[in-house]
């Protein structure tokens, strides 16, 4: 009689610790197009960047246009080339960039519809940029360690020919939709004024309501960011998803605790249940301003990837979590939740490098502080 009574007890102890699936209540969902790959590529900047203004050309045109992520790609390449050129090679090259590096793309060189400008050729099906990449980058080698330590005159358009190639030529005349655009008044048409966004950030090595260049590897062109207390941040997150504006995000996905194949994102309290907290919920830590500065600062916190934010939702014991579309397909067998990624409120104060929004979507006090 003893023993069963102990089998009892283990059986209830074993029962009350298991986790609980997750189940989620949706509390904001803005509209934004389907989820497409970005394929072999490291070009989720303009992935997330060009999804995050098609969601702004709906909520202000009403419109749904499919926008070329490559035709910003194609644009922005040249000048990553002449930085790295002009810096000697003491500069980095590589397929990152942020959501700045579209805006200014747009601004230079307007816009385009996908079909006019999809960086694939005649039976291609899917963007693989390993090739092009390395080819660029024995290239600028070769112009910078010229032993004769004169630049050709010809790197320009070498350069120029290679994305030719590889991607395409810039057609400065298209139809769409039965009219006859540029790519700057395609812009025009869609309401989109590149001015009008702002990045913001929340780190305690520059001072809060001023503005500095973020020191991450992929800030390139040495973008600025509106610097504020991390508090401040998530109410901005809040607050724009509230009034209908989506968020573009730079983020930190190399966390175990960060599944696109189970579809969460979470930073649990106890490090032994990070993988059990894939499929089902465990407290979470309490992210600190002090502690998201450390793992900043210790590198535990990297900027990895970057995504759009397009609703909240809520599990069933009330934590916030954040839907945030991915650029990985939508393949069941690698991506859950048709190809978003919930975001617990946790895993965004942590690992959130910075965010990209309208100014319209700050709230009026924290515009205020801003001078914006």
């Amino acid at each position: 009689m003893k023993k069963i009574l102990i089998s009892i007890g283990i059986f209830f102890s074993i029962n009350l610790s298991a986790q609980e699936a997750y189940k989620f209540t949706t509390i904001t969902d803005l509209e934004a197009l389907p989820v497409i790959s970005q394929g072999n590529t490291g070009t989720c900047w303009s992935f997330s960047g060009t999804s995050f203004l098609e969601s702004e050309i709906i909520r202000l045109t009403g419109k749904r246009i499919d926008l070329s992520e490559m035709y910003q790609v194609r644009n922005t390449y040249p000048l990553k080339a002449e930085n790295y050129i002009m810096r000697q090679g003491k500069a980095q090259f590589s397929e990152g960039g942020l959501a700045h590096d579209v805006l200014n793309s747009v601004e230079k060189h307007g816009l385009m519809p996908q079909e006019a400008f999809s960086g694939l050729f005649q039976n291609e099906k899917s963007h693989n940029h390993a090739e092009l990449v390395a080819i660029l980058e024995a290239m600028l080698k070769t112009y910078v360690d010229n032993p004769g330590k004169k630049l050709s005159a010809k790197w320009k358009p070498a350069i120029e020919g290679v994305l030719d190639a590889y991607l395409g030529k810039n057609n400065l005349n298209f139809t769409y939709g039965g009219k006859q655009y540029t790519p700057q008044s395609f812009l025009e048409m869609t309401g989109i004024q590149p001015s009008d966004y702002i990045n913001i950030t929340s780190f305690t090595h520059a001072p809060f309501y001023s503005q500095f260049i973020l020191n991450i590897p992929d800030n390139w062109s040495n973008g600025s960011f509106y610097n504020v207390p991390l508090d401040e941040m998530m109410t901005t997150i809040n607050n724009a998803l509230e009034k209908g504006f989506t968020v573009e995000l730079d983020c930190d996905v190399s966390e175990r605790t960060f599944s696109s194949k189970d579809g969460v994102a979470i930073i649990p309290e106890n490090s032994e249940n990070n993988i059990k907290a894939l499929q089902g919920i465990y407290p979470e830590k309490t992210i600190t301003q002090q502690y998201r500065q450390e793992e900043f600062e210790n590198y535990n916190t990297t900027d990895d990837h970057l995504m759009h934010i397009t609703g909240m939702l809520r599990d069933q014991n009330g934590t916030k979590y954040y839907k945030v579309k991915n650029s990985w397909g939508t393949d069941e067998s690698r991506n859950a939740h048709g190809g978003y990624v919930y975001f617990s409120e946790t895993y965004m104060r942590l690992k959130a490098i910075s965010i990209t929004v309208h100014k319209d979507a700050l709230p009026k006090n924290i515009s205020k502080k801003l001078n914006i």
